[in-house]
Formats: structure tokens, C-alpha cells, sequence
């Protein structure tokens, strides 16, 4: 898997590239996990961003369900973190100028 990009085929056999937002290895449920995006917008005009299980000691790095609300729960703390960093850094930004 490309550190930043890698490309999925989706139900429709159509290949799907999609961009690395973050991975994360888990002390707590001893598995890693990837988020990631296709940059496409739902209908409230949000970007689309998905989150996986990945498995990247085999040559394919494998991708997994996330099984338990306890697992989403990690992610979702991570990538609230995320956005609230990129809010705090773009608002010092605007103020700086």
C-alpha cells in the first residue's frame, strides 16, 4: 500500500482510488487502523471519509470491518482531534494575516 494512496475496486468493478488520512495502531484492541477518503461530498456537501481495520503484514494490506462500537469510538475520538487542530491552526492562520 502506497503511504498515501492506494486504489480499492468497488461493487461495480470500477477501481477507486482513495487518499490516506490517517493510521492508527490501537494498545488497547492490538489492531491498526486507516482512515481514509475518496474526496467525494455527501448531500450536506461533507467530504466522505471512510474507516478500516488493515492488516499490513501481508503483501496486500488487507482491509477489515470495524466490528465494535468501542473500536468506532477510537477512531472518532482521533479524527475529532484531527479536525479540531486543522480548525485551531487555520483560525491563528486568518489571524496572523
Amino acid at each position: 500500500m502506497d503511504k498515501n494512496k492506494f486504489t480499492l475496486v468497488d461493487e461495480n468493478g470500477k477501481e477507486v482510488e482513495y487518499e490516506v488520512l490517517f493510521t492508527y495502531e490501537s494498545d488497547e484492541t492490538k489492531k491498526n487502523y486507516i482512515v481514509y477518503t475518496d474526496n467525494t461530498k455527501d448531500a450536506e456537501g461533507n467530504i466522505q471519509v471512510y474507516a478500516s481495520t488493515y492488516n499490513y503484514t501481508d503483501s496486500n494490506s488487507t482491509l477489515g470491518a470495524i466490528e465494535t462500537e468501542k473500536e468506532w469510538k477510537i477512531v472518532e475520538t482521533i479524527l475529532n482531534t484531527l479536525q479540531e487542530e486543522i480548525k485551531r491552526s487555520v483560525a491563528e492562520k486568518n489571524i496572523e494575516q
